[in-house]
């Protein structure tokens, strides 16, 4: 057993779950002070509620045993794996332990689950939140984490085989869809649930452009370093070995949130005569999101011009909210879902060696848009349905009197800052 790559898969486990208390900074920072509390929470919620689904089923669906040479049906559940019972042992000869994998994947999907509360931010009801994350998470991100990242356990504990959408589709267009870190699994997945949310609570009170403002920049920022900084781990550690491919992963993940960063400030100052903090925090966060699924399939160049790329359309996305008129709280839509589609249809044109410009061919293309609509639509409707339901039952959003005054009092009896005690 390779201690190295062990030890390289546990740290970046450890990474990507910092990633979401990051986003609960990020997120934090955004919302107005009085729902602080809520919209961190819904982060640290998805922590709690994932990290035992996860144990109890979730890897059991994600990642079902396959056997060598042959691609899973694209909904299936391991009993063997139940409780993680399959996989408390590490079989003769393995690179490295499958609990190792197991722990990586787990922060997967609490960061999944986490991204879809900024859509619903200053509204929702914490209880019908952890109902729908519960839901969403079982029918829709397991299935599809399965269908990208299901590597089949082989003899020696290696994971080999991909999910229909990497190894299904390779066996029909001759190549297979690429997504090494989680493009069409976690951003795009993500970001049409949030689209779907958005749609079922509907505005908030006074939404329009302008009424809300990020009440704690600062937090922003620090949200975004911290994700910045757990991302190396989400993007190289994708490899599970330490070496050039997660090498360059790494380098990648500079290069292009660094690129669109820029790319967003540029788009300010343009569009509205002032850059920001908070723009340079998103752009930075947009151009993670599309290097995620391209991260180990492009070159440091081509990665400098996916972030600037998508740090520009991002910045423009955002704006679409206010034009078809969804109220997406916190830009899910424009940042993950728009930022998640550039960066894994992109790879259909500069892919190394399968992208059009290499090889001449468009079935790189073909497949990349088929595993990113296919995503998309399956996560929409499905987040759609569970949500309707979980309104229509026990309710989604809070009164409105509760959201103009406040909701961090209302749902958790606390406030985000007190300035002082008058208590006695």
């Amino acid at each position: 057993m390779d201690q190295g790559n062990t030890a390289f898969i546990l740290i970046a486990a450890a990474l990507v779950l910092l990633m979401t208390p990051g986003l609960a900074f990020f997120y934090g920072g955004l919302v107005k002070a009085k729902s602080v509390i809520s919209m961190m929470m819904m982060s640290f919620g998805a922590m709690g509620l994932m990290g035992v689904l996860w144990v109890l089923y979730g890897y059991s669906i994600a990642f079902p045993t396959t056997a060598e040479g042959t691609t899973q049906v694209p909904w299936a559940i391991d009993f063997t794996n139940f409780s993680l019972a399959g996989v408390l042992e590490a079989p003769e000869g393995a690179a490295y332990p499958p609990l190792a994998f197991v722990a990586f994947q787990a922060t997967f999907a609490i960061i999944t689950v986490a991204l879809v509360s900024g859509a619903i931010a200053d509204r929702a009801k914490f209880g019908a939140w952890m109902v729908f994350a519960a839901i969403w998470a079982t029918v829709v991100y397991f299935p599809v984490a399965s269908w990208v990242f299901n590597f089949g356990l082989a003899d020696d504990g290696s994971f080999a085989y991909g999910g229909w959408i990497t190894h299904g589709l390779q066996d029909v267009f001759g190549v297979g869809a690429i997504d090494f870190a989680g493009g069409t699994a976690v951003h795009i997945n993500a970001g049409a649930a949030a689209l779907a949310l958005a749609l079922v609570l509907g505005k908030r009170v006074g939404f329009q452009k302008g009424a809300h403002v990020p009440h704690n920049p600062p937090f922003v920022l620090l949200g975004a370093g911290l994700l910045w900084f757990g991302w190396f781990g989400f993007n190289a550690g994708s490899e599970l070995a330490a070496d050039n491919t997660a090498a360059l992963a790494f380098v990648n993940t500079i290069a292009a949130p660094a690129a669109a960063l820029l790319a967003w400030l540029i788009v300010e100052k343009v569009k509205d005569g002032k850059p920001t903090s908070v723009g340079a925090a998103s752009g930075a966060v947009a151009g993670l999101v599309a290097i995620t699924p391209a991260c180990a399939s492009l070159t440091p160049f081509w990665a400098i011009v996916l972030g600037l790329v998508a740090g520009a359309v991002c910045a423009l996305a955002i704006e679409l909210k206010f034009k078809l008129g969804f109220d997406d709280s916190l830009d899910v839509v424009g940042i993950h879902l728009v930022g998640g589609l550039i960066g894994t249809l992109y790879l259909g044109f500069f892919a190394n060696g399968s992208g059009l410009i290499y090889s001449g061919s468009l079935n790189q293309l073909l497949v990349q848009a088929i595993a990113a609509f296919t995503v998309m639509i399956y996560s929409f409707v499905l987040a759609f349905v569970i949500g309707f339901a979980v309104d229509k039952t026990i309710g989604f959003r809070v009164k409105n009197e509760d959201e103009i005054a406040g909701i961090d009092t209302v749902v958790h009896g606390e406030e985000g800052y007190v300035l002082s005690d008058t208590r006695g």
